[in-house]
């Protein structure tokens, strides 16, 4: 039975919500079908009342970035997105080595006006295709740095409404975790420390790590990225190769022969074509290796 979301449409302007939408548009994956509705908030008190609706509610709800790291079924979403992406993206120099962004800023960008500020230590983040506030939950990272190197502090909104701010010390960063994962903690700024540099030669590192991306990774096609998460004493890519799995595909979707840590969108995939991938793939390389691969990519939604 479809849920009454009126109650919205009361608190926020209309411009700040998509109701029915297809989360196919907002997923680097580009498959989805339709969320009930889609909120884009524009400063930390409307993410808080958003979830204070929802609670009050007991709407279902999701906290999305950019979605590049994010599976949605074909049959959709039953709740509220709350898109952190579209409108919370403004970023300042707070002094000479730190920055202060809010969650929705992409990392390239922030990279970017890191960069222009001759402030280094991101350039690692600058061809990861997600926000600040995804990086972050988690803990994202590329070239030996990821998000710990540079956090120094996060504003937070919790499950119930309250407003936190967290020090670095404080998020149990590891590999692909966080805190904010098990708290379901949502992140709204974030501040960074970095190093002065020279511009120059954090332009050049920029580009050669993203160029040493694009020549690796299949970045014409739509993806979520790494698929699975690096087991311990391995490199899922290296096991799913050596498992015969490269360019194996199940309807539109198929293991990338480019990289085969990557399932590639190649022919209009559908959710399962993409999850029945996942799950021969992890069967595959157990019953060859004796390994577990866990997803990477975040799965909500009906299948």
């Amino acid at each position: 039975m479809a849920i009454d979301y009126n109650i919205f449409y009361e608190n926020f302007a209309s411009d700040k919500l998509l109701s029915n939408t297809l989360m196919s548009e907002y997923t680097s994956f580009k498959v989805g079908g339709a969320a009930d509705l889609i909120i884009m908030p524009t400063n930390a008190e409307e993410v808080k009342k958003a979830i204070n609706i929802c609670n009050d509610k007991s709407f279902p709800y999701f906290i999305m970035g950019k979605g590049s790291n994010l599976l949605v079924g074909d049959a959709g979403y039953r709740g509220i997105i709350i898109c952190m992406s579209k409108n919370l993206e403004k970023v300042k120099l707070v002094n000479d080595c730190e920055i202060k962004a809010e969650a929705g800023i992409t990392l390239s960008k922030l990279a970017g006006f890191a960069m222009e500020y001759s402030l280094a230590g991101l350039e690692f983040a600058s061809g990861i295709p997600g926000s600040l506030g995804g990086a972050l939950y988690m803990n994202a990272g590329a070239y030996d740095s990821e998000m710990k190197d540079v956090v120094l502090s996060a504003e937070l909104i919790d499950n119930k409404g309250n407003e936190l701010i967290m020090q670095s010390n404080e998020m149990e960063l590891g590999y692909r975790s966080s805190v904010f994962q098990k708290n379901n903690y949502i992140i709204t700024n974030v501040t960074l420390k970095l190093l002065k540099g020279d511009k120059e030669q954090i332009k050049d590192k920029m580009s050669d790590l993203n160029g040493r991306r694009k020549e690796k990774q299949p970045l014409d096609l739509p993806s979520a990225g790494s698929t699975f998460k690096r087991p311990p004493n391995h490199f899922a890519s290296k096991l799913i190769d050596e498992a015969g799995l490269k360019g194996f595909a199940v309807g539109g979707a198929k293991v990338s022969e480019k990289h085969a840590g990557f399932i590639v969108n190649y022919n209009n995939a559908t959710a399962s074509d993409i999850i029945t991938l996942m799950e021969h793939v992890k069967v595959t390389v157990y019953e060859k290796f004796g390994v577990t691969l866990i997803p990477e990519v975040e799965i909500i939604g009906d299948f």
